[in-house]
């Protein structure tokens, strides 16, 4: 099925469309679609490619076509038969862009964090040179895609690290127990569209609950502020690889 017509409803996530862009849009049919975290790649008849960054609340809702739109719809692709593909975002925070045949994505992603690429020795080769903190390196887009603050916090608590770990001294036990706990927090935090949420708080260890006792040993969780995001940890489980070393 061909697309008929783009449109943008909100300047915020159509500002890197052109007008031109738009009507190059137009005629065009979907090849093929690959995901990477909350990026998607529509790989488009003539070589383009339309890259969605869907952020933290954004998604596509199929709408019969007619009648009003879906609640905060940003973006529309109406097909030739009058369906419509909608980017529907409560904080507007997507983005859309159109890259032609050939040009590279304007933002580094590394494998997506529930492929068989995301593994212990891609993040042990990731983090070699890093020396920020092991839970915002976990942010960076470049290094594994499709992790966001909430679950690099509870990946980190499943795994026992702690956060203010330097991610160049994670070593290869640490990467294993590490890439096992963002596989488990993603697939626990799935609904059923194969989505990342942040439903059911009940099922988070430590995200949003400082104060509050460890489920774990039983410390009171705490907050720390790194790389301006909220760090939810326990002191008590989660300690750096160099004391886990010495323990027998």
């Amino acid at each position: 099925m061909r697309i008929a017509r783009a449109t943008v409803l909100h300047p915020h996530v159509g500002r890197r469309l052109s007008k031109a862009s738009l009507r190059r849009l137009a005629g065009r049919s979907i090849s093929r679609v690959e995901r990477h975290g909350k990026h998607q790649l529509a790989l488009l008849d003539d070589g383009s490619t339309l890259h969605v960054h869907f952020r933290m609340s954004g998604d596509w809702v199929i709408h019969p076509g007619g009648g009003e739109l879906p609640r905060f719809a940003r973006f529309v692709l109406e097909l030739e038969d009058g369906s419509q593909i909608v980017l529907a975002d409560p904080r507007a925070l997507s983005t859309v862009q159109l890259l032609a045949p050939g040009a590279p994505l304007t933002t580094r992603l590394g494998p997506d964090a529930v492929s068989t690429a995301f593994d212990a020795a891609h993040l042990l080769s990731a983090l070699a040179r890093r020396r920020i903190a092991i839970k915002p390196a976990l942010l960076d887009q470049s290094v594994v895609a499709g992790i966001g603050n909430i679950y690099a916090a509870e990946a980190l608590w499943l795994a026992r690290i702690d956060p203010r770990t330097p991610a160049s001294e994670v070593g290869a036990r640490d990467a294993e127990r590490l890439v096992r706990a963002v596989r488990r927090v993603l697939a626990r935090g799935r609904d059923g569209s194969g989505r990342y949420t942040t439903s059911g708080a009940a099922r988070l260890n430590v995200y949003d609950r400082e104060g509050k006792r460890c489920s774990r040993c039983g410390t009171r969780i705490e907050r720390i502020v790194q790389a301006a995001r909220s760090t939810y940890w326990c002191r008590g489980c989660q300690v750096s690889p160099a004391p886990r070393a010495k323990r027998p």
